[in-house]
This record gives C-alpha cells, sequence and structure tokens, in this order.
C-alpha cells in the first residue's frame, strides 16, 4: 500500500485503521492526522499527530475521513501533497471530485468512495469512482485500503455516487430502522419490548449472515421460508401489496439521493 496518511480517526477512519493493520500492514506505513485527543489511536508504532501540518514526508496515499463540513479546513494543507503526485482517498459523503479539483488543483490524483458503518466489523461494502489521472496501479492501491473493510465496487460514472449513497451509504439505518419496527410490532402483539427487540435483533443478523453465505438470491431465500397459506405468506401479501414495502423504499431512496446532489451542489 505504501505510505498512508489517515486524515480523521474518528469511527470510519478508525475501522479502516484496524482493517489495515489486521491484514498485517505495519504501523510504521501509516501516519494519523487526528486533532481530537481523546480519539486518537494508541498502538506500538504508529505515529499520531494533532495536524497534518506536522507531517513533512509525501504519503504514498493520502485516506480524507474527517467529516464533510470539516473538509474546507483540511484540504489547505494538504494541496502540497496533491502537488507532489499523492492519490486522495476520499470516503466524504457528497464531496465531488470536481470539489476536491477546486480544492487540490486540476491535475490532483482523487478517489471517491462511499463505504457504510458495517467497516466497522470488516462487513462494510464501498463503491469508488476515479479522477481521469488516476492509474490503475494507483486505483489499485485505494482498493487494497478500503478492501481492509469489506467488498469494494467500481463506478465510471460519477452519477451513480448518488444512488450509491441512498443504498448502501445510508442503508444500515434502514436495516436498524426495520429491527424496532418488527420490535414494535411484536411488542403489541403482547411480547414483551425486551424479547421483542431480542428476538428482532436476532433474527434480522441471523438473516444478514444466511443471506451473506447462500449462493442463492435474496428471492429465493424468501421463497424458501414462504409456505403456500402459512404465516409469512400472510405477512408477505401485506408488505408486498401495492402500496406495500416497496413503494416506501422507493421514496425513501429517491429522497436520499436527492439530498446526496444537494449536499454536492
Amino acid at each position: 500500500m505504501g505510505k498512508v496518511l489517515l486524515i480523521g480517526c474518528g469511527k470510519m477512519g478508525g475501522a479502516i485503521l484496524e482493517g489495515w493493520l489486521s491484514h498485517g500492514h505495519e504501523t510504521s506505513e501509516v501516519v494519523v492526522a487526528e486533532p481530537v485527543e481523546a480519539i486518537r489511536p494508541e498502538k506500538p508504532g504508529l505515529r499520531v499527530v494533532a495536524s497534518s501540518s506536522a507531517v513533512s514526508e509525501t504519503p504514498d496515499t493520502v485516506v480524507l475521513a474527517v467529516k464533510p463540513q470539516l473538509m474546507d479546513a483540511v484540504l489547505p494543507d494538504l494541496k502540497r501533497f496533491a502537488d507532489q503526485g499523492a492519490v486522495f482517498l476520499s470516503i466524504a459523503a457528497g464531496k465531488t471530485l470536481h470539489y476536491f479539483a477546486h480544492h487540490l488543483g486540476a491535475h490532483a490524483k482523487v478517489v471517491r468512495s462511499m463505504p457504510n458503518t458495517p467497516a466497522a466489523v470488516r462487513q462494510g461494502i464501498s463503491v469508488a469512482t476515479a479522477a481521469p489521472g488516476v492509474s490503475e496501479a494507483e486505483k489499485k492501491r485505494c482498493h487494497e485500503v478500503l478492501e481492509a473493510v469489506g467488498q469494494v465496487l467500481w463506478v465510471e460514472d460519477e452519477a451513480l455516487m448518488d444512488p450509491v449513497t441512498a443504498l448502501s451509504g445510508s442503508g444500515p439505518a434502514y436495516v436498524f430502522l426495520l429491527v424496532e419496527a418488527m420490535a414494535a410490532a411484536g411488542a403489541k402483539l403482547g411480547l414483551s419490548a425486551e424479547m421483542a427487540m431480542q428476538l428482532a435483533r436476532a433474527t434480522v443478523a441471523g438473516s444478514g449472515e444466511l443471506l451473506r453465505q447462500s449462493a442463492e438470491p435474496a428471492a429465493q431465500l424468501r421463497v424458501n421460508v414462504t409456505s403456500p397459506g402459512g404465516t409469512t405468506a400472510a405477512a408477505l401479501k401485506v408488505l408486498m401489496a401495492d402500496d406495500g414495502i416497496q413503494q416506501v423504499f422507493d421514496k425513501a431512496l429517491a429522497a436520499a439521493a436527492l439530498r446526496s446532489q444537494e449536499l454536492a451542489a
């Protein structure tokens, strides 16, 4: 992977760091710039600084893991690395390749990506798109960075990052809401709130693991658990009605994709 400068070590930055180290990368290959002392990682051999201004040597890859609203503040000092040929990998939602070209220079080598929070348990999925000047070898390097916390997909058309953000970037929240809704419905049927939540959590988590391990598509797994005329079929008749869950998800993802576009404007 070469030398990596990680800007920001919050939840996602920290997950990426842990993923790298678990894949055998040496702490000596990484420098972390994190202004918040309470979340600075402490690992043998890992150099941690409060600001990128304390870093003089040019890294091969700069990973931008700060919140989007903080990006304007961190980029001015990093432009010197762009001028020296470093590749920038951003995981910030809504920050476009055009945005980075404006702040880092028209010829800056930038990869824009959208990971999701299951990266914290190395079960995430990221989608990335690269600026024209990024070579295949440099894309491979960024791929390896992201692959440390899960699967990686690439798109040529940057406009697809908005629906990607709506589906997988925001998607974990939809799954957690599903757990909340299932538990609430179970409690209304007479289960204790604690038992309903335990059942909902275990059911969603176990189903996700079954889906991950199975070669069958989700639709077939649904059919496998649905006996004709049974309880599951009765519930699915409601969920799959014309005004059921698909219509709700269509509207929800469209709203998220639109907001992603607005944030990038």
